[in-house]
C-alpha cells in the first residue's frame, strides 16, 4: 500500500456514515474528512456541544446526535431514530480509568468500549448497507478476555488490564460479526482497525499522574490525529478492503506511518472465546443480532 491519505478518499456524495465520539480526536478527524468527500455524517456524541463546534466545520451535511455509549437506553434511543446508513465507525473510546460503571452496571471501559457498540450495531445491523468499522489498539495485545468475570466484580481491578481487555473485544468482535455475516451470507463487511500512537485527548483523561507523563510521550514520540484516523479511513471507504481485515500504521512497530493492512494476536483470533464473548454480550445487553446465530 502506498502512502494513502485523506486526500485519496473517493467521492462520497448519497453514502451516510454514523461515526460515534466524533465531538474530538480521531472521530472529529474522520467526520470531517468523510464530509469534506460529500458523505453526510452523523456524529454521534455524548457532549453534543463539542459535536455541534466539529459539524460546523463540515458544513450542511453534518448531523450530531446524542449517544451516550455508556447506557443502554440511550443506545436505543439512538438506534430508534437511525434510518438508512451505509458505514457504521465504531470509534468512541476511554482508557485507563479508575474504576466505576456505566448506567447498566458495566464496567466502564469494557461497557463503553465493547458493550456499547456491540449493542449499537446489533440495533442498526438491518439498516447498514455496506460495513461496520471498529477501533481497536495495540493495547490488546496487554488485553486478556475473563468472561467469567468481564465487568471486574470479582478480581482486584487493573485499569491497564481492563483497557486492553476491552480493545481485545474489539477485535474478537469484528472477527466473530464477520464470521455470522459469511455464514448469513450477507453482503455486510465487518472490520478493524488501530490509530497507532496518535497524539489525542484519550491520554488525558485517566484522572492519574499518566496524564502528564503521556502528554509528554505524545509531544515527544506520537503522530498527530489527523494520521492516526487514516487506518480506520482506510477501512471505512476502501472499495477492495475485505471484511474481517485489520488496517494500522504501517511504520516501525506500528506505532506510526500511513495505514497497511495488518494482523493481530493469536487471542484476538480465538474463536471459541470470540463466541463465548458474542454469547455473553447478548446477554448483557439484552441484544440479539438479527441474522441470529
Amino acid at each position: 500500500m502506498t502512502k494513502w491519505m485523506a486526500e485519496d478518499i473517493a467521492e462520497q456524495h448519497g453514502r451516510t456514515f454514523i461515526v460515534t465520539g466524533a465531538n474530538s480526536g480521531i472521530g472529529a478527524v474522520v467526520a470531517q474528512a468523510l464530509g469534506a468527500a460529500g458523505a453526510q455524517v452523523v456524529l454521534a456524541c455524548r457532549d453534543t456541544e463539542k459535536g455541534e463546534a466539529v459539524a460546523r466545520k463540515i458544513g450542511s451535511n453534518a448531523e450530531v446526535r446524542k449517544l451516550d455509549l455508556a447506557d443502554l437506553a440511550s443506545v436505543r434511543d439512538f438506534a430508534d431514530g437511525t434510518e438508512k446508513v451505509d458505514v457504521l465507525i465504531n470509534n468512541a473510546g476511554v482508557m485507563a480509568l479508575p474504576l466505576r460503571r456505566t448506567a447498566d452496571g458495566f464496567e466502564m471501559q469494557i461497557g463503553t468500549n465493547h458493550l456499547g457498540h456491540f449493542a449499537l450495531t446489533g440495533l442498526l445491523l438491518d439498516r447498514l448497507t455496506d460495513r461496520v468499522v471498529t477501533m481497536s489498539s495495540f493495547a490488546h495485545q496487554m488485553g486478556t478476555l475473563h468472561t467469567e468475570d468481564l465487568n471486574w466484580e470479582h478480581r482486584r481491578y487493573g485499569r491497564w488490564s481492563a483497557y486492553g481487555q476491552s480493545k481485545l473485544a474489539n477485535l474478537l468482535f469484528s472477527y466473530e460479526l464477520q464470521r455470522r455475516l459469511t455464514q448469513a451470507g450477507s453482503p455486510l463487511k465487518a472490520l478493524a482497525a488501530h490509530p497507532g500512537y496518535a497524539s489525542t485527548n484519550l491520554q488525558s483523561h485517566t484522572e492519574s499522574f499518566l496524564d502528564g507523563v503521556m502528554a509528554i510521550g505524545n509531544r515527544l514520540f506520537a503522530q498527530d490525529a489527523e494520521m492516526g484516523a487514516l487506518p480506520e479511513l482506510y477501512a471505512a471507504v476502501d472499495p477492495n478492503v475485505d471484511g474481517g481485515s485489520y488496517t494500522g500504521p504501517g511504520g516501525l512497530l506500528e506505532l506510526r506511518g500511513y495505514p497497511k493492512l495488518t494482523s493481530s494476536n493469536k487471542k484476538s483470533n480465538n474463536v471459541d472465546d470470540a463466541r463465548r464473548l458474542w454469547e455473553l454480550s447478548e446477554k448483557l445487553t439484552g441484544v440479539t443480532y438479527p441474522f441470529g446465530g
